[in-house]
């Protein structure tokens, strides 16, 4: 059930609602926009009436929410969330570009690649520190010290740095060196892995599972958000099908769909979604012209001796000449990159 408070409603109207619906058995989540603000009752509206919350003092309207994703529908919030996260915004007029290599591999790597993309354009810093692979043979990370070195990536450059998360253990020592968490698409269902970062205090970006409906993609952003965690940014990196000239098949559909259902902003990786380097640009191009939020690209200084995922790594050269290329796209769509 979402509750809209009046604009004249005080910060006191609005903790007695908030009191209110937790009297009622619900939980209250509070979503403050530019305009309104509103709050999400979560529980069994089923034993509540309508009319038991419209009477409050502030109260402007009370409406069922008919997705099973309460938080993440954009019924309950009208607003595109702006995701803040040190340089990195997503969900504004600026499209938000997070640029670096799939694995940290060494200081002078991911130092090199931070000042690159930096002088290209981009707003955060990718780098895995821990790797889950297919293959248990295949390069893991390099864990903790990843994480070091994409500290220093960031004291170098001012850059917010992205990176994943891949058990809820590690959470908390992720996000002590890390603006966003990534969590990958293998984790997306990951329930205690979601539940750890709805409380972890920094943002996430939540890739969808190369099998995963777009349902159960919000539905999985929907423990994040309901562990009292906004800043939420949902990915689409490709999923699987009968195709195999690309690495996944990339639905650039997602973006606006997504925007007709949910508040969260979307970010499009064509790294993964095609697997082949040679047709990163365009498809990065062709998310922006779909109004995708952010882009996230693997970029390396010698993608041929890369540890992992070369074959999808632009170098630091075509990094810049596709963000050359992305800001005609942006302009032409009344974004700026």
């Amino acid at each position: 059930m979402i509750v809209v408070m009046k604009t004249s409603a005080t910060e006191e109207n609005l903790q007695h609602l908030v009191k209110h619906v937790e009297q009622l058995g619900l939980k209250a989540n509070v979503l403050r926009g530019t305009e309104r603000t509103v709050v999400a009752a979560i529980g069994d509206e089923r034993v509540i009436g309508v009319s038991a919350l419209e009477s409050v003092p502030g109260v402007d309207t009370v409406m069922r929410v008919l997705a099973p994703y309460k938080l993440a529908s954009r019924e309950a919030h009208h607003e595109t969330s702006l995701v803040k996260a040190g340089t990195l915004e997503v969900g504004g007029k600026a499209i938000g570009m997070i640029a670096g290599p799939c694995s940290v591999e060494s200081e002078e790597q991911i130092v090199e690649t931070a000042k690159a993309v930096k002088a290209a354009g981009a707003t955060a810093l990718r780098g895995g520190a821990f790797k889950p692979r297919t293959s248990p043979y295949s390069f893991q990370g390099m864990k903790e010290e990843g994480l070091k070195l994409l500290a220093t990536a960031r004291q170098e450059t001012g850059l917010a740095i992205v990176t994943e998360v891949v058990s809820p253990e590690d959470v908390d020592l992720v996000a002590g060196y890390a603006e966003v968490l990534q969590i990958g698409a293998r984790n997306m269902q990951n329930y205690r892995l979601l539940e750890a970062c709805g409380k972890a205090d920094a943002a996430v970006l939540l890739k969808r599972g190369p099998s995963a409906t777009i349902d159960e993609m919000l539905l999985a952003a929907e423990y994040i958000l309901d562990g009292g965690n906004a800043r939420v940014m949902l990915c689409e990196r490709g999923i699987r099908t009968f195709e195999a000239h690309t690495r996944f098949t990339l639905p650039l559909a997602t973006v606006p769909y997504l925007q007709q259902k949910t508040h969260l902003p979307v970010v499009i990786d064509p790294s993964h979604g095609t697997g082949h380097t040679s047709l990163v640009p365009a498809m990065a191009k062709a998310a922006i012209a779909a109004g995708a939020d952010g882009v996230i690209v693997e970029v390396h200084p010698d993608p041929e001796n890369a540890k992992s995922d070369g074959y999808q790594t632009l170098s630091c050269e075509g990094f810049a000449q596709m963000m050359a290329e992305c800001r005609r796209i942006a302009e032409a769509v009344d974004r700026t990159l």
